[in-house]
């Protein structure tokens, strides 16, 4: 062997581990590439994923919000709705209260004191227009009230009174109202 063939043999195992270091490099540089390809398709995909789930919770959020403002604003004009309707309902009883039909009311309403009082000497306090009224009727006036409408009797010894203004008649069936309203705006 001489001095050449030894160099090139020297030569030929170094390019040889070239090539394989070359080779290994190239690999490891596919299997990087590859890994980094992975890793970022899979970033991608997750944070697109995490995109969409905040997407659709900012949509769920905003829709649900939209609902609750509708629902308040129906609410708020169902709640107008019946405020006016009560008033014209006020009104309406006023405007009653002027008619020949309301001395009718008067007296039904006293014989349900007498009888819901237990008693035929009852003590009634009504408006000073409806003492007229009264006076027909051989009952004890007390004192005026100011009221729309109605009566509040009371018996003799004054433990007891029932009181049938037309104002604490509606409040004591404001519910029945408001409910009946309700029925007729939802048809």
């Amino acid at each position: 062997m001489s001095l050449d063939t030894f160099i090139q043999e020297i030569e030929e195992r170094k390019t040889r581990k070239i090539n394989l270091l070359d080779t290994t490099l190239t690999e490891k540089k596919m299997r990087i590439q590859h890994s980094m390809e992975s890793a970022i398709k899979e970033m991608r995909q997750n944070y697109t994923d995490e995109a969409k789930a905040k997407s659709q919770k900012e949509e769920a959020r905003i829709i649900e919000a939209s609902r609750l403002k509708a629902k308040k604003i129906l609410f708020d004009a169902i709640n107008a709705s019946m405020d006016s309707t009560l008033n014209t309902i006020r009104e309406e009883l006023k405007i009653y209260s002027q008619k020949p039909d309301y001395k009718n009311t008067i007296k039904k309403m006293v014989k349900y004191a007498k009888m819901k009082l237990n008693s035929q000497d009852i003590i009634i306090h009504c408006r000073s227009d409806d003492n007229i009224i009264l006076d027909g009727m051989k009952i004890n006036p007390g004192s005026s009230i100011q009221t729309i409408g109605g009566i509040l009797a009371e018996n003799k010894n004054g433990t007891m009174e029932i009181d049938l203004t037309f104002e604490e008649l509606l409040r004591t069936h404001e519910d029945e109202i408001q409910n009946f309203l309700l029925e007729q705006l939802i048809k």
